[in-house]
């Protein structure tokens, strides 16, 4: 570990594309700083990644500003710096509108929309006082096209929303030399989905199958790479936001 070394904030690091996404920086010589709300799971998620001290788990709810502050005095703390965020934490409810419940729709805002905002505020204090950084929101393919087959309103509207604040905060920013970029994917293979609905999720996506996370986390490190891509939201999802 050097404070040299970059260093990546990645939002619901205990599982699915966060882990992966997690290894994958990793992989690049990054520090990974990955928050989760379980002490638990970020326990095991940090024994997976065997990262020694370029692992630091933070347990917190980042759809609360106070738990988002924590996150990034504790990261600036140990790695002096923060280079990349990646908004990856939240949740994906697929139901009929009418039979959302209040506490789902609560739910969601807090982690889809609150969970995107108060991390990228600490971001873009902490980055646009140095000239530099990247931020990247995983949002999704819904919030680009939605589709017929798949209600999922709560998802189109603050993953969607959050794929227009990607525009406009990779616009104030600018100045700044600070990136904004979304990364919009498709149904993913993780563990939300079970080896028997591939065949039929995959048959959602023009190209007849579903998206890996190693898939999400090529989108993920182009743009972390890239000084000159900003306010762009990059659909991984097999053609599925191409229409039909």
């Amino acid at each position: 570990m050097s404070q040299s070394d970059p260093t990546v904030v990645i939002t619901g690091a205990t599982s699915g594309i966060g882990l992966g996404l997690a290894e994958s920086f990793l992989k690049e010589g990054y520090n990974v700083v990955g928050t989760g709300r379980s002490t638990g799971r970020l326990q095991a998620a940090a024994a997976r990644l065997n990262a020694g001290e370029r692992f630091l788990g933070v347990t917190g709810d980042v759809g609360k500003p106070e738990s988002a502050r924590a996150v990034f005095e504790q990261a600036i703390a140990k790695y002096g710096k923060v280079d990349v965020l990646v908004n990856n934490a939240g949740i994906f409810t697929a139901k009929p509108f009418t039979e959302f419940t209040p506490a789902e729709i609560e739910e969601n805002i807090s982690t889809n929309l609150k969970g995107v905002l108060y991390p990228s505020q600490e971001a873009a204090r902490h980055m646009s006082a140095r000239r530099s950084g990247r931020i990247i929101n995983i949002t999704a393919s819904l919030g680009v096209l939605p589709h017929s087959g798949v209600p999922a309103l709560l998802a189109v509207a603050l993953k969607g929303g959050v794929n227009q604040a990607t525009r406009a905060l990779a616009l104030e920013l600018a100045p700044y030399g600070v990136t904004v970029n979304a990364v919009a994917p498709g149904v993913i293979d993780t563990p939300m989905h079970t080896a028997e609905s591939h065949a039929a999720l995959g048959s959602l996506h023009p190209l007849g199958r579903i998206g890996t996370i190693a898939e999400v986390a090529d989108a993920v490190l182009y743009l972390a790479r890239s000084a000159y891509v900003t306010g762009t939201v990059l659909p991984v999802d097999g053609g599925f936001s191409a229409g039909k």
